[in-house]
Parts: C-alpha cells; structure tokens; sequence
C-alpha cells in the first residue's frame, strides 16, 4: 500500500492539499500513539514539539506549510504500520514512543535540538499555543523562527537520508549510516579525499543499485549537514594579525606589511587560523543524553576512595570550588582545560609543513 503525499508541495487553499491533509490526520490518528485526543502537529511553529488536537494541527497546516522534506510520517505512525514504499523497509528505524530509537535517528534528533517523543512543555505544564490573548495567530515571520525552519528542513533530509536502505534489501546501512561509517575510517586512517572518491566510485560501480555518492566532495556536503564546522580564518604569514572582524577586508598586514595572499590573482591566504566555535560545541555535549549525563558525572559520580582517579580528586580542584562556589555549585558548568603545541600531520614524510592546535579539554 502506499500512500499519495503529491499533495504536499500544492498550494493550500486548493481541494488536492485539504483532501490531502484530512488524509494523513485520518493516518495519524488511526494509526499513531495519542497523547490524549493529539498528534505531534508537523507545522513550522510546532516542529514536531507540541502535542495539538486534530482541528489545531490542520489550522495550522492551512496557515502554515506542510513540511516538504517530511515524505515518510516517522511521528505519525508510517514507520509503526510499515505503509509506503520506503517504511516497509525501514520499521525499525522510529518505532513507538514507547520504544527505543534508531541510533541514527537519536544522533539526529541530538545535532538538530529537534523535539523527540517528550512532551515539550512550558512553566506551567501546559503545551504552548501559538495564539496570543485575542485567538488571532501571532506574526510568526521573524528571523529566528526562520532560521528554526531551516534547520528542520536539513533534519528533515537528514532523517530521510538516514532511513533510506543503502540497497534494497540492506538491513543493518541505511545511506547516512554507511557514509558516517566510512567517514569514520577515513579518519582514523588518515586517507586522502581523492582516495575516498576513488573508492566510492569502485562501490558504485561494483553495486550499481546502492546509493551512494559520486565523489567524496558530495558525500561531504552531506555530512557537513551534521554541523559543528569550522570557520577559515586568513592570518599574517609572520603571525602578526588575523583578518577578521573591521580588518576583514585588508590586503596587507597593518603592522609588517606583509601581503596578505600567497597567490593575489587566485585569492589564496598566505596562512588560515580554523577556527571551531566553543559555543556550539559546548551545547552540543548538552544536547545529547549521554553526554549531558557525562558532563555533570565530576559532581554527581560516587567517590569511592581517596585516591587520585580525576582532576576533580585533586586539591586544586577542590580549592577552585571553594573559591568560587557558586560555580561548583552547579554541576552543568563546564570546567575546561588548555593545550597548545606544534605537530606535523603528515609524521615522518618529509613535507614541510606544520600545525599549531589550541586545544581545549572538558575536564567534567
């Protein structure tokens, strides 16, 4: 059985998008587990975040658009009955709220602060509306809602990505899962990006029906997706300055004169700071679960004995929190350590060439 979605990308005051609609409230609610007499309403305000009757969510699904990306209704119950053309073959991949999670699609739901199966609730317990005082729908245009709805149009492909079979009949990849996967190996034995195109061409060419990217530049865009990039940042060769922020747009260092380019015409920086932003990073760890639960394990763990296991058991530690106790006295602020020293990547091969790393160590 599959189920026609062609309704989705039509305009909204048309006949095709309200049948449509009326037919996957009619799914959602035959077949998904309910909070109540609600579903988790898919519209851009809501975000899969707020638990809505069915009258609400198909208000705001006229007034708002129906989410493009979101062809296989994982909230919804597509993935529990196993209907449509994808989610027979991915059943597993968003069971029930009551059950657990693919990996894949917990790692997304962590990257993207996407609301999973809990209620997301306000002060008072009650889910947020999206009217104000007088009943009229608020001017939800601004930048950051936007922005929000961005962010889970990228989720939206992600999660697609992420349940769609590499090949039909494969149970144990999905696309995302098995690009991550060779990621992961490049990596950690340090291949080169033309070696990894030449590889994925080899597996397209040996296994014809699977999907998978053409080039090592496409399988990167996709994992760059993910988040948690970096920022390129020109700098003087002799270390002088860096060209960022009212100095952005200097052709020569202000204090050497150096050029700012080590090839003018193709506009190539003589030296690049990468810069990985700590803010993100750091929500990041807070986002996830598992890493939430370690980030505040220096305070909560159980300390067995005197001996010195972790910096947390060291006098300086402990003088730290006596000192600043209002710090301590919350185990979710983050305690950072910092490393700085030189290293050619590329070991013994006689390249010349070098980098150096700030790096900075969460000690929690």
């Amino acid at each position: 059985m599959s189920i026609d979605k062609s309704w989705i990308g039509k305009p909204r005051n048309t006949h095709e998008y309200k049948d449509g609609l009326n037919k996957f409230l009619d799914f959602a609610f035959e077949h998904r587990s309910l909070r109540g007499c609600q579903i988790k309403c898919p519209c851009p305000v809501c975000g899969f975040g707020k638990w809505q009757t069915r009258e609400k969510v198909f208000e705001h699904l006229i007034v708002k658009p129906f989410p493009e990306n979101y062809k296989v209704w994982y909230w919804h119950g597509e993935e529990a009955v196993g209907v449509g053309s994808q989610a027979h073959q991915t059943s597993q991949i968003v069971q029930d709220d009551s059950t657990s999670q693919h990996p894949m699609v917990i790692m997304l739901n962590d990257a993207f602060g996407v609301a999973g199966p809990d209620l997301i609730e306000d002060g008072d317990g009650d889910e947020d509306n999206i009217e104000d005082g007088d009943g009229d729908e608020d001017n939800i245009e601004d930048a950051e809602n936007e922005e929000h709805n961005g962010e889970n149009v990228e989720f939206y492909k992600l999660l697609e990505d992420g349940s769609e079979q590499l090949y039909e009949g494969c149970t144990k990849y999905s696309k995302l899962s098995f690009l991550i996967s060779l990621y992961h190996i490049k990596c950690l034995y340090k291949i080169s990006d033309k070696a990894m195109t030449e590889i994925l061409k080899l597996i397209k060419d040996a296994f014809g029906n699977a999907k998978i990217s053409n080039t090592f530049y496409e399988a990167k865009k996709i994992i760059n997706k993910l988040g948690l990039n970096y920022t390129k940042i020109p700098a003087c060769p002799n270390d002088c300055m860096l060209y960022w922020g009212e100095d952005e747009d200097l052709q020569e260092c202000k204090r050497c004169k150096t050029s700012k380019w080590s090839d003018a015409k193709k506009k190539k920086s003589a030296k690049i700071l990468r810069y990985f932003p700590l803010k993100p990073r750091l929500q990041r760890l807070f986002m996830c679960s598992k890493t939430a639960q370690s980030m505040r394990w220096h305070a909560l763990a159980e300390k067995k004995d005197s001996k010195m296991r972790h910096p947390r058991d060291s006098e300086a530690w402990k003088t730290f929190d006596l000192l600043h106790d209002r710090f301590a006295e919350d185990p979710r602020n983050v305690r950072l350590g910092l490393a700085a020293d030189g290293f050619n990547p590329f070991g013994a091969m006689r390249t010349n060439y070098s980098v150096w790393p700030v790096v900075l160590i969460p000690y929690n």
